[in-house]
């Protein structure tokens, strides 16, 4: 492209060597001074481009919701008439997650674990008739306990301390989880119970669901042998007394 605008040039051809040099210097065109932007230059307006960015981070909404999901311990369920209902019976301790080193201890030493659920609807309070295997032997227990519908907790009492967990209940109602110490990472648990001594992939699966839930680590679960279950015979003769009526508990 023509420049159109002129710059008035000097002949520097008969001029001394150093009048020569300056003179050249002379017809140098000065370079023309940056202009200065103005507000509205240095920051463009581009509507055009801007809403396809908001639209980009409002779609993005839902997947930002849906991460760190709310665990369902926090809704704080109350528990009815029918909850305890479905709670009553045999159960089987299936796995768990104990950090609390005072559990995690005993559950290590236990090979099996059953237990029988008495609720009592009208007083609030909770039968706990457990058959648990250490070793080659069968050990008996029975203790109370008390339920507090409201806040969805049920807890038993042994050796006069009084031990609470959070009730879970599963979709599936043949299992159920109890929740221990969900305020405090250091003792936080969860034990995982069925009506059957084996458990489908699809009851376990909600297991570990609530594990991942809770920040919990499957290689800490540890799960129960009921091949190694040395209680049966003796869980057949408390039957047989109370037929007979010669058994309260």
């Amino acid at each position: 492209m023509r420049n159109t605008e002129s710059w008035p040039q000097t002949n520097c051809s008969h001029q001394p060597a150093g009048i020569s040099t300056l003179c050249q210097m002379s017809n140098l065109r000065p370079r023309p001074r940056p202009r200065r932007a103005t507000a509205r230059q240095r920051e463009p307006s581009c509507p055009s481009m801007a809403l396809p960015w908001a639209l980009a981070a409002l779609s993005l909404l839902p997947l930002l919701s849906a991460q760190g999901p709310v665990c369902d311990y926090t809704k704080n369920a109350p528990i009815t008439d029918a909850t305890l209902q479905r709670l009553s019976g045999k159960w089987y301790f299936i796995a768990a997650v104990l950090r609390n080193p005072a559990y995690n201890e005993i559950a290590q030493m236990v090979e099996s674990v059953f237990f029988y659920l008495v609720p009592n609807l009208m007083e609030d309070t909770l039968q706990f008739r457990e058959y648990r295997t250490i070793g080659s032997e069968c050990f008996y227990n029975v203790n109370s306990g008390r339920i507090q519908r409201q806040k969805g907790i049920l807890s038993r009492i042994v050796k006069k301390r009084e031990h609470f967990s959070n009730l879970w209940l599963t979709k599936d109602p043949e299992t159920f989880i109890l929740l221990f110490s969900p305020e405090d990472e250091q003792n936080l648990g969860l034990a995982f119970c069925a009506r059957k001594q084996e458990v489908t992939k699809e009851q376990l699966r909600e297991f570990h669901e609530a594990l991942t839930c809770m920040g919990l680590q499957h290689e800490e679960i540890l799960y129960m042998d009921g091949k190694k279950d040395m209680c049966r015979t003796l869980e057949k003769e408390h039957e047989e007394e109370r037929k007979k009526g010669n058994m309260e508990s």
